[in-house]
């Protein structure tokens, strides 16, 4: 495996802890607080909290599957963003990211497995990839996704990271055709960024299924294009995961202003 950015002093997480916070009004409510990880330990936690919701949730053919936990080989070269219920301390939500540094020592980004970003590259220098995002069933209301998302606004503007790409996955249980309509819909809607779109290398066959829907985003493809994401052009079929997966491109000066006060410095 190898030594996690933290153990090498590539980045300062020594400050990096949130301020804990109280979820959603409630009196029952859990605290809940974001960290980056800082041990094998805590990658491993989030590792089989992917598990969980990846393989026993939803389903996916992990290639990790006989260690009842997600793994991969991008796993030893990102940075893992967790966030915990304090009151036990579980893992209850996750994200990780690879840094341009990250995706030089590996040598390509996951999102080349699915599709051809050559037009992209040219912004990698300060471009960053996100992906394995998932949250616990029962702290879903949304209060966990922010406090991921601004972590990571920070992480990125501390760093002078200016752009931030991942696959957004849509399950196609339906055969494929509410992702199909999402594609439809966001063309119609400006939601593709023309500049950099990208041919996926397994492509969902759009026109051979019933693209004529009210497409239903996944809550956090949703959450993407409120703040000022955009998609990349036609989605990729992930066979393993069973989805539709939208490449999506944020930079950071198009986050919305409304949006911008509560994950960026602004």
């Amino acid at each position: 495996m190898r030594t996690l950015s933290y153990k090498l002093n590539v980045f300062d997480f020594s400050n990096q802890k949130q301020k804990v916070i109280k979820k959603i009004n409630k009196k029952d409510s859990p605290i809940i607080e974001v960290t980056w990880a800082t041990s094998d330990k805590d990658v491993k936690e989030a590792q089989k909290l992917r598990y969980k919701i990846f393989s026993q949730e939803l389903g996916a053919n992990l290639e990790s599957e006989s260690k009842k936990f997600d793994y991969d080989i991008f796993d030893d070269h990102c940075e893992h963003l967790i966030v915990r219920n304090k009151i036990n301390e579980k893992v209850i939500g996750t994200y990780r990211l690879l840094t341009p540094q990250g995706a030089k020592d590996i040598g390509y980004y996951y999102s080349e497995l699915e599709f051809d970003i050559k037009k992209i590259l040219r912004l990698r220098k300060k471009m960053v990839e996100v992906g394995r995002a998932c949250v616990h069933s029962d702290f879903r209301s949304g209060g966990v996704i922010m406090l991921l998302w601004s972590e990571l606004g920070k992480f990125m503007e501390n760093n002078h990271y200016e752009t931030m790409i991942g696959c957004s996955s849509v399950c196609i249980k339906d055969g494929g055709h509410n992702a199909a309509s999402l594609y439809r819909s966001f063309y119609k809607t400006d939601k593709i960024n023309h500049e950099f779109e990208c041919t996926p290398n397994n492509p969902l066959p759009i026109d051979q299924l019933n693209f004529t829907l009210v497409g239903e985003a996944p809550p956090l493809l949703k959450g993407y294009l409120r703040i000022g994401a955009k998609i990349c052009g036609k989605p990729a079929w992930d066979p393993d995961f069973n989805t539709a997966d939208f490449l999506t491109m944020l930079n950071l000066s198009d986050i919305k202003p409304r949006y911008a006060k509560h994950f960026l410095s602004r």
